[in-house]
């Protein structure tokens, strides 16, 4: 197959470059012509065919452009199978990884306070990021959409009148090896985590959607001078931090926080599927998350993990914690194979190949 697939700026980190990397690898291998076609990339990609499309101007119009530059640019080619990760003007397959826009508008506006609800959301860049998913999310204009989550399913099928059969479940998938290879003892040490402290760990960037304040709130209310909360994240954090918190700032050997850890803590107020949920449960972590992450669908309560229903339940969240501390090594983790990227590109390449045959007929 000849495959254009559109992301706008491609890097050699992050969970959806690294899952993109595997599948135009994978493509490469199966004798495939794959096409990227991004604003900017990082690294070398061998056996893919780059196709630059440079964008300037403020950020309410760059999304918009973007998706006007590729249209313009696809024009140029044949393909068998135009595949986009990103909301754009037509394609044959979408992947919806970021979610829905508007659901995540009104995550925003129900989470805020209330003073500031009239003002959450309100300026140009999310007037424009609706007008474009609308377009992507048109039956006529995109053939196929897949989703990491059946929560991100729903979204869709509430705001839009896109057919139900023509969506995918294709859940995340991680880098299986990276995340046995963690060391414990050592960064414990690293730290300062004594071998008996339990630890709790956060792991995530913008921290307002990820909800560490609901994380910092439960940890206080916690009281247990023998717990200790380890945040690895870029930010720092506008409101009162508790006495045992440790800021780690970025870990590029994050692995290493997940070895170190005993129970990872992460309560968004909005996530399509994180793939933190994933990479703590291969690394044999339990997970305590919101029902507002996609990834809680692939928790069992009580066996790898609880799932709040509020994350702002601080008493709910801190009977979790103790709960977890108290089965410290009993949790029952599901099988690896179901969490691999391998699993997850094996299954992205069906719905592509799918998209192929129907285009020819």
């Amino acid at each position: 197959m000849k495959l254009a697939l559109i992301r706008r700026q491609f890097s050699a980190t992050g969970g959806a470059e690294l899952y993109l990397q595997r599948l135009l690898q994978a493509l490469v291998r199966g004798g495939h012509e794959p096409h990227l076609f991004a604003e900017s990339w990082e690294g070398r990609l061998d056996g893919v065919h780059l196709h630059a499309v440079p964008l300037g101007g403020e950020r309410a119009l760059r999304a918009t452009r973007f998706a006007d530059a590729v249209d313009t640019e696809l024009t140029k080619h044949s393909f068998d199978v135009i595949f986009s990760l990103e909301r754009t003007r037509r394609q044959d397959v979408y992947r919806a990884g970021d979610g829905v826009h508007r659901a995540w508008l009104q995550r925003r506006r129900q989470f805020a306070q209330w003073w500031r609800r009239p003002f959450v959301c309100s300026g140009g860049f999310h007037r424009n990021m609706m007008k474009l998913e609308a377009r992507t999310f048109d039956p006529a204009n995109t053939r196929h959409v897949i989703v990491n989550s059946d929560m991100v399913r729903r979204e869709i099928l509430e705001h839009f009148h896109f057919p139900a059969n023509r969506i995918h479940l294709v859940r995340n998938g991680i880098d299986l090896d990276r995340y046995r290879r963690g060391q414990r003892n050592a960064t414990r040490e690293r730290f300062g985590i004594k071998p008996d402290d339990t630890l709790l760990l956060f792991v995530g960037s913008g921290w307002e959607r990820k909800g560490l304040r609901f994380v910092l709130r439960a940890f206080h209310r916690l009281k247990a001078p023998r717990v200790k909360l380890l945040v690895v994240g870029k930010g720092h954090p506008p409101f009162a931090v508790p006495d045992g918190v440790i800021f780690a700032g970025p870990m590029a050997d994050v692995e290493n926080a997940y070895a170190a850890a005993d129970l990872l803590l992460f309560l968004p107020i909005y996530e399509p599927s994180s793939n933190v949920v994933a990479e703590a449960l291969v690394s044999d972590l339990p997970v305590i998350t919101s029902s507002l992450n996609g990834a809680s669908e692939i928790i069992t309560p009580r066996k790898n993990g609880t799932v709040i229903a509020d994350p702002r339940d601080t008493d709910a969240v801190v009977d979790a914690i103790r709960y977890w501390i108290l089965q410290r090594g009993l949790a029952e983790m599901p099988p690896k194979h179901e969490l691999s990227l391998e699993r997850n590109v094996e299954e992205t390449l069906a719905v592509l190949e799918m998209a192929a045959r129907e285009k020819r007929r």
